[in-house]
């Protein structure tokens, strides 16, 4: 699924290329990915202006002139995919925004898990607090004190699992938890309550350093995700134990494991990490 850095590389990369333009027509291809009936979706967006895209933990918000939001959820296999021009359309192709200077914005989405929802503008706060996202890890809020002050309340769980609860904090899913453990040498079922001081400042550390390198590196493109020109994130050499079971460590070449945490496969070095 993508992560707080790929969704923040399609945010970035949006806002530089469809702000400021007019939608002539949307094509829905598959309804079940709106949660309006085809008409009346169409009717909303189609003759509206971008006027501004934002990011909350996973998702994507698109701001319409109309006092009207886009909101995009990538979930496993969703891509946002822009073309300059009309190019052929693939069966994975779900929904097509057409712009009057003949670009378009194409959602793709193989697995079909993710959505395009449109809720007034007015609401989305509501619509956020609804969904009880923790705090934006990248944020200059989000201090050591402020996460110190997280984690006490959680104290008996454990630290990769909790890393990935979008209600502790938004964006970090399992890729990124594992190598922010990794960063910390914490094995990732240690419990919050056997964290030292000098521990709990590695994670936290991990996290800002590991998320604000993979966003500079366009994320990373582990299955299916792409950037909004096709491309794959570059991250990937930078990772240290995802998906390097029974591979060397690249610190002290003992064998990388796997266990399952909280259902999802997750690797470790049992030598470095403790």
């Amino acid at each position: 699924m993508p992560e707080l850095p790929e969704v923040e590389t399609i945010k970035k990369q949006l806002q530089n290329k469809i702000i400021g333009k007019k939608i002539k027509l949307v094509e829905i291809k598959s309804p079940r990915f709106i949660n309006l009936p085809i008409n009346d979706f169409k009717k909303i967006v189609e003759k509206t202006t971008v006027i501004g895209i934002s990011r909350r933990a996973k998702i994507l918000i698109i701001n319409l002139s109309n006092n009207w939001s886009l909101i995009i959820h990538l979930k496993l296999t969703g891509q946002l995919i822009y073309k300059e021009n009309q190019s052929k359309i693939d069966k994975h192709t779900h929904l097509i925004f057409h712009f009057t200077d003949g670009s378009q914005l194409l959602y793709n989405d193989l697995r079909q898990f993710g959505y395009l929802k449109l809720i007034e503008s007015k609401k989305i706060s509501e619509f956020l607090i609804e969904e009880n996202f923790g705090p934006e890890p990248l944020e200059k809020d989000f201090t050591l004190e402020k996460f110190k002050k997280l984690l006490v309340k959680k104290s008996r769980q454990k630290i990769k699992p909790l890393l990935m609860d979008q209600t502790f904090l938004a964006g970090i899913g399992n890729v990124y938890a594992q190598e922010i453990c990794f960063y910390a040498k914490i094995l990732p079922y240690r419990k919050v309550s056997t964290l030292s001081e000098r521990e709990i400042k590695k994670i936290y550390d991990g996290i800002r350093r590991i998320l604000t390198s993979a966003i500079a590196h366009r994320g990373s493109s582990v299955d299916t995700y792409l950037d909004i020109y096709g491309l794959k994130g570059e991250y990937i050499p930078f990772l240290k134990v995802y998906g390097r079971e029974n591979q060397p460590c690249l610190n002290c070449k003992t064998k990388i494991k796997t266990i399952s945490l909280a259902g999802r496969g997750t690797c470790f070095c049992p030598s470095c990490q403790k």
